[in-house]
């Protein structure tokens, strides 16, 4: 997925100034924020960038922490005060999606690396757990349970020197294998996934966190 030239400048979508509610503040301290911004204004849902703590308004009712570094994006969030404002708003129960290094910051645990972020995901992560070697890689499978209302299939998985799930608590559950991995994980209103759903062109997965 390319990402059009006007998200570089972007701070919100159109719509995000006068909505009062039901915004998703993407975190855009690091990373690919923009193209999880792209995806939002092709579902008409409205967004905001947060990069200050000041950002995150009380329009903003779910949040996206997208792939990129994890290890600079958690010094990131703390300095910038958004840890304490994300992490309240995971503690209240309220909707958030995990992307590649949004899964690292979300786990209970990391089985490679002694950091903790916002530790809400009842897991076991491996950072990098496929090698800098393999860089990327692409597959298709499943999300979900066959028969659920919220069952996708064959979605495209893009993965870019990801995480997987070495094991998983009683709180979660898997909801995408790839090669005997979890790669996918819920959590009542989290999401979690080791791949980067806002490279592929496919919305499913946005679309099920906007239910949520």
């Amino acid at each position: 997925m390319v990402v059009a030239v006007e998200y570089i400048s972007k701070e919100e979508s159109d719509d995000a100034e006068t909505a009062t509610h039901g915004v998703t503040g993407i975190l855009a301290v690091q990373g690919a924020f923009a193209e999880h911004a792209a995806v939002l204004d092709k579902l008409g849902a409205p967004w905001k960038l947060l990069r200050a703590a000041e950002d995150f308004d009380d329009s903003i009712d779910r949040v996206i922490l997208p792939g990129g570094e994890s290890t600079t994006q958690g010094k990131l969030l703390h300095s910038t005060g958004l840890f304490e404002k994300i992490d309240a708003h995971i503690k209240a129960g309220k909707p958030v999606f995990g992307t590649c290094a949004g899964m690292i910051l979300l786990a209970k645990k990391l089985d490679n690396d002694p950091n903790v972020y916002f530790g809400a995901l009842d897991a076991v992560v491996r950072r990098n757990a496929y090698g800098r070697q393999l860089g990327s890689f692409a597959a298709t499978a499943d999300f979900g349970q066959l028969g659920s209302p919220d069952y996708i299939a064959d979605f495209p998985l893009v993965f870019i020197r990801g995480p997987y799930v070495v094991s998983v608590g009683p709180e979660a559950s898997v909801e995408t294998e790839v090669d005997g991995h979890a790669v996918a994980l819920r959590q009542g209103r989290i999401l979690a996934t080791a791949f980067h759903p806002e490279l592929t062109g496919d919305t499913r997965l946005h679309e099920l966190f906007l239910s949520l």
